[in-house]
């Protein structure tokens, strides 16, 4: 009897240290964490009276997201805001790089100081919503307008 105890012992032992080597404590499986999503402001065109931007979004992830809305703040060259709207990006296929252009009317590309990611307002992958999708957003500009979150 002892000998079954004792060896039922060492067996539980065994996965206890196979179990925390696989997943650490503490570590969330990765579906539960934000996804690596990039936005780069990548281009300002003047077109007409206006500014056509092109955004790059590159999704490292393997999922696809159906909407990934952002709230953008757009402050002019002395730093006062223009305006404030939401772009939707979406839909976004995994392990992809993505071109999104958006046209702002009324405002010539060298007033355009900057654009703040004031929050993602949807974030949706085909297996439903994605909480703190913000978290997992990295953003960068190659224009002299900067792009902040």
């Amino acid at each position: 009897m002892n000998r079954q105890i004792s060896a039922r012992g060492k067996a539980l032992g065994i996965i206890a240290v196979v179990c925390s080597s696989v997943l650490p404590l503490g570590t969330l499986p990765a579906s539960a964490q934000p996804k690596a999503l990039s936005v780069e402001l990548n281009k300002l065109e003047p077109q007409g009276s206006g500014c056509r931007a092109y955004v790059v979004v590159q999704n490292d992830d393997d999922t696809a997201y159906t909407a990934f809305k952002l709230d953008l703040v757009l402050f002019q060259q002395d730093g006062v805001i223009g305006r404030r709207f939401a772009m939707d990006l979406a839909p976004l296929k995994a392990q992809k790089r993505t071109v999104k252009l958006f046209d702002l009317d009324n405002i010539a590309c060298d007033k355009i100081g900057s654009f703040l990611i004031n929050d993602v307002v949807e974030c949706k992958a085909e297996a439903g919503p994605v909480e703190n999708c913000l978290a997992g957003v990295t953003v960068k500009s190659l224009t002299s307008a900067q792009l902040t979150k």
